[in-house]
């Protein structure tokens, strides 16, 4: 990228999201399963702002969404009005209330979950929608193998609309583990107990494991924002994020000069440092130090020394038309997510949900 003009005022990094292609990755996925497919938003839509993400969405024809907190889900309820919105993380203790006042569904993992949420509809003289999440294999949370029966009883059930029964796969990027089998046939073992329930099984990568792991509701959400849910192949989704980070200052240094904290980067020859105004204060992992780049007119710049916590340098010699006040590329068409992560040594999920903790968000369209 090549940009002269001024940012606007307060911002160094900024981080531009393609609502059009968030839309269009869900249209490739809701058609890739075939059937109704929701649209996962927590952590403030993995890190881009869930709310015009949600609305965007909404208007797309999407009608499900979740979130992993109350809170989250009560901020992004005004952006989908009439949508189904699940909260992933269970019905805590006294919360029953408000997610009734709101029409939140929790998804219920626990037997005294399912006891809550009844009692509380019963106590209001209404039906209150739900999830029921029952584990096969992940043993975090869900409905133990254990429970499931008594999780049926229709006593326990009674003043429970629930709307699906789902389970969360362990390693669908990997279509070869024999985790996928295993968690198929335990899901379709616990389902017999809900004949008549709609199930909720696949992710984003378990819309690429095939028709077996097709059901009523896909629950994808990193896929929605460009992350490759088939590692290993050509990623089917639309790239929908760019970063970028202005140049501070630009600095001639000698072979022998160390650069940031701890001096873990020493110039082995004269070179050319751009200084970069977004840290980890930002979100750029400390884990980038010495590792990854940044481009400019698609000229790689190596990251060098410490990413500190408001400052990252890059070896701009490649780059002499480079001036202070250009914009660099970190995340974009010669650094996707998944690239930034693997330099990283972490996942594109932490890489974009770590960001725009002070840049600049902008929305395409506007």
């Amino acid at each position: 990228m090549k940009a002269r003009s001024q940012p606007p005022a307060g911002h160094a990094a900024r981080l531009t999201v393609d609502l059009d292609a968030i839309a269009a990755n869900w249209r490739t996925l809701r058609d890739r399963h075939g059937a109704p497919t929701a649209a996962v938003v927590k952590a403030d839509g993995y890190g881009l702002g869930a709310i015009p993400i949600a609305a965007r969405l909404y208007a797309e024809g999407c009608r499900h969404f979740f979130v992993a907190h109350l809170a989250e889900a009560r901020a992004v309820r005004p952006a989908i009005p009439s949508a189904f919105l699940a909260v992933l993380n269970g019905l805590p203790p006294g919360a029953a209330d408000a997610f009734l006042d709101d029409d939140i569904a929790p998804v219920l993992g626990t037997l005294a979950e399912i006891d809550d949420w009844a009692s509380s509809c019963r106590a209001r003289g209404r039906s209150g929608a739900a999830m029921l999440h029952v584990d096969t294999g992940m043993n975090r949370l869900g409905l133990p193998e254990a429970d499931v029966a008594l999780g049926a009883n229709p006593d326990r059930l009674r003043g429970i609309d629930l709307r699906y029964v789902m389970t969360h796969l362990v390693s669908s990027e990997a279509p070869e583990q024999p985790v996928n089998a295993a968690q198929h046939a335990r899901f379709a073992s616990a389902c017999a107990h809900f004949p008549h329930v709609p199930t909720s099984f696949a992710n984003s990568s378990g819309i690429f494991l095939g028709d077996a792991f097709r059901s009523d509701l896909a629950r994808p959400g990193a896929a929605l924002y460009g992350i490759n849910p088939t590692p290993g192949r050509a990623n089917p989704m639309a790239p929908a994020v760019t970063l970028h980070a202005r140049v501070l200052q630009l600095r001639d240094l000698r072979a022998g000069d160390s650069v940031g904290y701890n001096a873990t980067f020493t110039a082995a020859a004269p070179m050319r440092l751009a200084v970069a105004g977004i840290g980890y204060a930002d979100g750029w992992l400390r884990s980038h130090s010495n590792r990854g780049a940044a481009f400019f007119d698609g000229v790689r710049l190596p990251l060098v020394g410490r990413v500190s916590m408001d400052l990252t340098t890059y070896d701009a010699s490649a780059a002499p038309h480079l001036r202070p006040g250009d914009w660099i590329e970190l995340i974009g068409p010669h650094c996707t997510p998944d690239d930034a992560a693997e330099a990283a040594g972490t996942n594109g999920y932490e890489v974009l949900t770590a960001l725009a903790r002070r840049c600049e968000r902008i929305y395409t369209p506007a």
